[in-house]
């Protein structure tokens, strides 16, 4: 009987291996598919959004452009803004990794003027950056759901932080909290950058540098690296006759 038993008991365990197999299997596929299907419609609403240079588009015209059905969209997204916060997240990542790329090397003062330059470039509305997420998407985002907005741009803080912190050891950089300072930072540089929309004399990325310079760097070290700049940009003097 006890033999009687256990081969039943390993019939039912092999019974449940195979079942978990199966749906396992079924599982993946269904979920590949369906990361495969949204990506489609990510990518025709990429596409929608640079024809037009806005994030006003219908989900109607996404749907046209995408090979499924307005039906199928809805299996995915829950609406336009669903589909918009997705997009935000997908093109932050790719801008953070080109952003951490662009400045991984020199020193720690000009990796983070790289970083913030850059960062105020893809921010701004203008012909450097043709990105309406980060310039009309990210604002609405940050009233409505500020907790999103802190997710996307937690990797590019964190970066900033390290690179604050490797200044900070060098003597470079005012004592205080490296990662409040690399919020700050973001945050100077996304909002003024984003908020440069029609206004008569915008505030320039050279003008947002110098600011973010001098919150947090000793004056003297600011002093040094702003007359070092000035003497770089400065066009040579005509040879006279």
């Amino acid at each position: 009987m006890a033999g009687a038993s256990n081969a039943l008991t390993e019939a039912a365990s092999g019974e449940s291996a195979w079942r978990n197999r199966v749906i396992e299997r079924s599982t993946r596929v269904a979920r590949e598919r369906a990361s495969e299907r949204a990506q489609q419609f990510l990518d025709a609403a990429r596409a929608v959004m640079n024809d037009k240079g806005s994030t006003e588009f219908t989900v109607q015209e996404v749907v046209d452009r995408a090979p499924h059905s307005l039906r199928s969209f809805y299996q995915y997204f829950d609406g336009k803004y669903e589909l918009l916060l997705t997009l935000f997240e997908e093109e932050m990542g790719l801008a953070v990794d080109g952003l951490i790329a662009a400045s991984s090397e020199g020193e720690p003062l000009d990796r983070l003027e790289r970083v913030i330059r850059d960062l105020y470039d893809l921010c701004a509305p203008s012909r450097v950056s043709k990105q309406p997420l980060f310039s009309e998407f990210a604002f609405r985002l940050l009233v409505d759901h500020p907790e999103e907005v802190a997710a996307a741009f937690a990797p590019l803080i964190n970066y900033i932080s390290e690179v604050v912190e490797t200044a900070a050891d060098a003597g470079l950089v005012r004592p205080g909290r490296p990662r409040r300072m690399a919020a700050l930072l973001v945050q100077t540089a996304t909002f003024t950058a984003g908020r440069n929309v029609g206004a008569r004399q915008p505030i320039m990325g050279d003008e947002v540098w110098e600011f973010c310079l001098r919150a947090i760097v000793p004056d003297h070290v600011a002093n040094q690296r702003l007359k070092r700049a000035q003497t770089m940009t400065r066009p040579p003097l005509t040879p006279t006759t």
